[in-house]
Parts: structure tokens; C-alpha cells; sequence
């Protein structure tokens, strides 16, 4: 019996032997970078299970996209059976069905080296597979055709004894450096197999513009940031406004860890916390902004952009509790100390808006005005110096207009919707100044400007200083104009109806003004005009009933128009 034990030991390290002079030496250590990959769906139950392998120590793996379409989390696990999750995906290509993602990397992983160049059809191949056995014995084939895609990557046909059990498990070449992942096939008795190459998946990346893939969005996974520091800026832009605060933060903690010697990561999320508004968060946000300084570069620069936080923080947080220690006199501060060392037009601009915002329009103004002597004055510093000057008490209004001409003679022509305001603004200024027909002329700049698109309002505005100019058509146009866009609106009415009756159109007044009294019949003036109107076209019992009634309203007019009648 025991001599019959010794022949079976025997026979299984003969076994074992000849598996090991079949298979290549670099195949026992090999193994170990191959891993079982388990995806989870919303419901925290499993999805998909497959296979992929690590092609770097610090976590990265290789594997396949259809495994993480729709998922919500991913878990790997090794040859040593620990279970390890998935942190991010750092790229995916739904059409070559590859995806690569990394995991948390505590200590360095098995990795694969990932072969440069492909190998010559002909060329004796070996297919790894996910195994936890000591003894996992790797299949040999050969390469029966080699495509290119692209300029870096290749798509190989493959003569390899497979099952649907390999899906993305690691072919290597003689050297054990890995040229391609399995691809599913279309047939599960296939004679031939295919792998798309591993230099393909390696070259997969998160890009600005990532935020937009259809098939990234199908994944319900953090993704990993763009490694260039730009990119990451751009795709946190562009991500902002479609993810949720959690996401964004986490987005955010992910920059900050990635690019530590960069103060954007520091700014931007010290600006979330700030938008969080509680103290837990005024403590995160303050030592975002120590962050910042502390490696900075460029001290001038942080302490504008901390400066430009704390106004931001100012303007939007509106009457709701706020930080003590964030006032604008702190941005001032700060501003003040970057101006010192670094007197830049755009820092003393910024300093004028601040002022501005604090409702000190003089000193605003004499920002505003140094900024105009500077090479960046353009017409938006010129406009902000006039409204600066228009809300400084006892100011020159000629003066502020001098400003905005300054402004709109820089502009360049043909004008563009961004020089609309400003035209908007130099009407306005003339229409309260008594310069109506000047007025007019940059109303209707305006208009075309805005190509007609414009609201009530505007053309309410217009008629004002149409009326002063006696351009009473284009004012009655206006009025009409005016209505159509807003046909409930009294004050329109009333107005149509006043237009009227200046011009002597009393039917046309009185239907006006019998429609603004539909809507609004407690308004003892509309009773008022009615009469007037009335009594002008000889209607004389009507006209005194409706002036009595607004009289018994309390409209003193009325009744100073019935004792001159008697």
C-alpha cells in the first residue's frame, strides 16, 4: 500500500514537472497580475463578473468595458484572493470593448509588462488564465494575422484552444510581456480567437472633454482625472454643472491629490466649502486658502484670487448667516497687500469693484478712472467707471456721459450682442439727462443690435423720449409693440391711452383706457382720463359721471376738472 502511494506521489510531480518545463519560467509570476473582476449595480447586487490583469504597481488594471457598463461599483480579486474595490476609471473604449480603471494601491501589485511591439504572425503565443491554483498552466498558440488600428495599436487573430472563461485575460509573448486581452467570440466553438492589443488599452485616458462620452457616462464610477494639470481644470469646468455637490467635492479632493503643488485644487474647493456656508466648512475653507499660500508661486497672485473668494462669498451669500471674518473690507485688505507689491491695472480694477460692491461709488470711481489710463482700458472699464459716477452723490451727469461715449467709441464695428449694453446704458443716461432725440438714436441702435429681440420695457422706455422728440407715430407704434408682448399689463394700457389723448385720438384713448379699467379698477385715474376723453368728444353725461367717480375715488385732478366745469 504504501509502496502504491509512493508511485501516485510520483506520477503527480512527474505531472507537475512536465507542466512546468511546458509552460514558460516567467508563467508562476505572470499569474499573479491576472485578476477576477466583479462589477455591482445600483442595488449593490452583482452585475457582471470577468477577468482583467494589473499593467502597473501602483494599480492600474486592463480589462473589459461590457463588465462595467451600468455599474455603480467594481471590486476586484487577486491571485491571493483578497478583494480590492476599484477607485476610478481612467478610460474606455466601447467599440474595442477595453477599459481601464485603477485600484487602491496600499502596497505595489504584480504588474505585466506591457510589449511594445507586436509579435510576427507565426509567432508562438500564450494565453494566461485567472487562477487562484498553484499549478495554472498557461495555453500556447500561435498568431495567425496581426491588424493595425491606428498608429499604436494592433487587433490579432489567434489560433489558441479558449472559452468564454478567458474574456480578457492577458496573451504574452515569448518574453512574458503581454501584446493583447481576449475578446469575446462570436461563437462559443470557434476555431480561431482574437485579442485586441494591450498597447490600445494602456493608451486610454481621461481628456477634457471626457465629461461629454457617451459610453464613460454609462458608468456610474468616479472617473480618474486628466493628468495634464490644464486638462484636469478643464474637465472640473465642464463637469461642474452636470454632477452632484458630492461628486464635485470628490472631484476636487481627487485634483488636490494629484497636483499638491498647485493652488487651483486649494481655491476651488476652499470656494465649495464657502458655497456650503457652516462653520465646519468656514474651517475647511480657510485652510484651503493656507494651502494655497503655502505653495504658491506667486504670493501677489493667491492673495488676489483669495481676495476675489471672499468678495464672490460677499455677493452671492445675501442676508443668510455668513463668516465674521469674510467681509469685504478683508478682500480689500488682501487686495490692497497685492497692489503693494504688485500694482497691476486688473488687481486695481478688481479693487474698484469691491468698493463698488460696498456702495463707495467715489472711491470705485477713482479705480475705475486708473484703470482707464492703463494699456487694458477698454469699454468695459469705461463703463464701469460712469455707473461708478452716475450713483456718487451730487455727480456730473455729463460727466458720466463722457464715459460712456468713451466706452462706445471703442467698440468695434460691425457691433456685436456685446456691445448692446452699452448703447442700452448711454440711452438711458441721455433720456434722464433731457438728451431724448440722442436718446432715441441709441434705443434704436440697440434694436438692431438685438436684431428686434427685445421686451416690453424697451419699447416702453423708447416711447418715453419718442414723446419728448413729438415723435408721437414711432411712440404709439412703440405702445402697440409694447402690448403685444405684454396684453395684461395696465400700466401699458394706461400709458397707450395717455398717448392718445395727447394727441387728440380720444376713441382710440377711451378703448385703451376702458380695457387698462378692466384690469385694474380701483385706479381712480383711468376713471379720471375716461371722463376727459368723454367730455372732449362732446359725451358730456358720460364724461361727468366717470370724473365724479374718480373724484368719490380720491382723485383730486377729477375734481378740479368738474369745478372749472361748472
Amino acid at each position: 500500500m504504501r509502496r502504491h502511494l509512493f508511485t501516485i506521489i510520483g506520477i503527480l510531480v512527474c505531472l507537475s514537472s512536465a507542466n512546468a518545463q511546458n509552460s514558460p519560467k516567467w508563467t508562476d509570476k505572470a499569474k499573479k497580475a491576472v485578476v477576477s473582476v466583479i462589477t455591482y449595480d445600483n442595488s449593490n447586487k452583482i452585475k457582471s463578473t470577468g477577468n482583467g490583469f494589473f499593467i502597473s504597481a501602483d494599480g492600474v488594471v486592463l480589462s473589459d468595458y461590457s463588465l462595467f457598463e451600468g455599474a455603480n461599483r467594481a471590486v476586484i480579486v487577486n491571485a491571493d484572493g483578497k478583494e480590492i474595490p476599484v477607485e476610478s476609471i481612467m478610460g474606455a473604449n466601447a467599440m474595442y470593448d477595453i477599459i481601464k480603471f485603477k485600484v487602491s494601491s496600499e502596497k505595489k501589485h504584480p504588474a505585466l509588462e506591457v510589449a511594445k511591439n507586436a509579435p510576427a504572425v507565426g509567432e508562438t503565443v500564450y494565453l494566461l488564465p485567472y487562477s487562484t491554483q498553484k499549478y495554472a498552466d498557461s495555453e500556447a498558440g500561435k498568431v495567425l494575422k496581426v491588424d493595425s488600428i491606428g498608429t499604436n495599436g494592433f487587433y490579432y487573430t489567434l489560433d489558441i484552444k479558449s472559452s468564454s472563461k478567458s474574456i480578457s485575460c492577458p496573451v504574452m509573448n515569448a518574453n512574458g510581456q503581454v501584446i493583447g486581452l481576449i475578446q469575446k467570440s462570436a461563437t462559443e466553438d470557434a476555431k480561431e480567437i482574437y485579442a485586441i492589443g494591450a498597447s490600445l488599452a494602456e493608451a486610454l485616458n481621461i481628456s477634457a472633454l471626457s465629461i461629454n462620452d457617451t459610453y464613460l457616462s454609462r458608468i456610474n464610477i468616479k472617473k480618474a482625472l486628466p493628468d495634464n494639470e490644464d486638462q484636469a481644470l478643464i474637465y472640473i469646468m465642464m463637469a461642474t454643472g452636470k454632477i452632484s455637490a458630492e461628486e464635485r467635492l470628490a472631484i476636487l479632493n481627487d485634483f488636490v491629490a494629484k497636483f499638491p503643488e498647485s493652488t487651483e485644487g486649494y481655491l476651488r474647493r476652499a470656494a465649495y466649502y464657502m458655497d456650503v456656508n457652516d462653520e465646519n466648512s468656514w474651517k475647511l475653507a480657510d485652510s484651503d486658502m493656507k494651502s494655497a499660500n503655502s505653495v504658491s508661486k506667486k504670493k501677489s497672485e493667491t492673495d488676489f484670487n483669495i481676495s476675489k473668494l471672499i468678495y464672490t462669498y460677499n455677493i452671492s451669500i445675501g442676508d443668510k448667516k455668513h463668516n465674521p471674518n469674510w467681509t469685504y473690507e478683508k478682500a480689500i485688505d488682501m487686495i490692497n497687500t497685492t497692489i503693494a507689491s504688485d500694482p497691476q491695472p486688473l488687481y486695481i480694477q478688481y479693487r474698484g469693484d469691491i468698493y463698488f460692491a460696498m456702495k463707495k461709488y467715489a472711491e470705485a470711481f477713482d479705480n475705475y478712472q486708473k484703470v482707464n489710463q492703463s494699456p487694458i482700458a477698454a469699454p468695459s472699464t469705461f463703463f464701469s467707471a460712469s455707473k461708478a459716477k452716475q450713483l456718487t452723490e451730487g455727480a456730473d451727469m455729463n460727466e458720466a456721459l463722457a464715459l460712456l461715449d468713451s466706452a462706445v467709441v471703442r467698440l468695434t464695428k460691425p457691433y456685436t450682442a456685446d456691445a448692446a449694453p452699452y448703447f442700452y446704458e448711454r440711452a438711458d443716461l441721455k433720456a434722464r439727462i433731457g438728451k431724448h432725440r440722442e436718446a432715441v438714436a441709441d434705443y434704436n441702435t440697440f434694436y438692431d443690435i438685438a436684431v428686434g429681440n427685445v421686451n416690453a420695457q424697451f419699447y416702453y422706455q423708447r416711447e418715453q423720449s419718442e414723446i419728448q422728440c413729438k415723435m408721437f407715430q414711432q411712440a404709439i407704434d412703440d405702445m402697440n409693440k409694447a402690448i403685444e408682448l405684454e396684453s395684461d399689463n395696465f400700466a401699458l394700457w394706461a400709458e397707450k391711452g395717455s398717448l392718445h389723448m395727447r394727441v387728440s385720438q380720444f376713441n382710440e384713448a377711451i378703448a385703451a383706457l376702458e380695457k387698462a379699467k378692466s384690469i385694474d379698477p380701483k385706479e381712480s385715474s383711468v376713471y379720471r382720463m375716461i371722463g376727459y376723453c368723454q367730455i372732449q368728444s362732446n359725451n358730456k353725461k358720460d364724461g361727468i359721471a366717470n370724473l365724479t367717480k374718480a373724484k368719490e375715488m380720491g382723485d383730486t385732478v377729477a375734481g378740479t376738472i368738474l369745478e372749472k366745469m361748472k
